[in-house]
């Protein structure tokens, strides 16, 4: 089944973009998010860590 992936994948022009295109996108995805994790405030994240021991229920 492989092989016949491989065959198709080879005999279609201009493909190589695609690996290429993917990792990109998937590195300036993490990139990104871990910039965001990095700038977080830190009395938000504490804010955020208490909602679980928090008794109040807000609806």
């Amino acid at each position: 089944m492989f092989e016949q992936i491989k065959h198709n994948m080879e005999t279609i022009a201009g493909v190589s973009i695609y690996p290429i295109l993917s990792l990109l996108i998937f590195f300036f995805f993490f990139v990104g998010l871990a910039i965001w994790v990095v700038s977080y405030k830190k009395e938000k994240i504490e804010e955020l860590s208490q909602i679980p021991l928090d008794d109040k229920i807000k609806v």
